[in-house]
């Protein structure tokens, strides 16, 4: 193991031999997975955060419980990860930031679409869709 950042499809990430010595396409299915589990790592903080604003008022234990299960996955994908990088593999490194970087845009875009969804369904006839406008009186109507 190199201790120092290095280039190359030669590299053990995670499990010994893993892709190792077996070629291009063992190496970038590894990059592929890593990119992957980066990914999952951020749209689990943001199933997280969207679970924790939705349940926020309740005491519930059945949030909490959820909440509980999805921070753990979550800190199991980001030290999967750490190991993942420790492998001073160039590749694998930009795979890390690439994959976070992705999630990032695909569930922040997601969490706002949630977020307008659910602005967008108080904001009808039923919930101030005109009760903040005053009717003309008769008055102004004369005048």
């Amino acid at each position: 193991m190199s201790s120092s950042l290095f280039w190359g499809d030669r590299a053990v990430v995670l499990f010994p031999g893993w892709p190792g010595a077996r070629g291009l396409g063992s190496y970038l299915l590894s990059l592929l997975f890593v990119l992957a589990l980066a990914a999952l790592a951020e749209a689990l903080h943001a199933v997280s955060a969207h679970v924790a604003h939705r349940w926020r008022r309740r005491g519930a234990v059945v949030p909490a419980l959820l909440l509980t299960a999805v921070h753990a996955a979550r800190m199991g994908a980001a030290y999967l990860l750490m190991l993942a990088v420790m492998s001073y593999n160039g590749g694998v490194l930009l795979a890390a930031v690439a994959g976070h970087a992705l999630g990032f845009l695909l569930t922040r875009s997601w969490a706002r679409r949630a977020e307008e969804m659910e602005a967008g369904h108080g904001a009808g006839a039923g919930a101030g869709g005109g009760r903040d406008r005053v009717p003309p009186s008769d008055d102004a109507a004369k005048a």
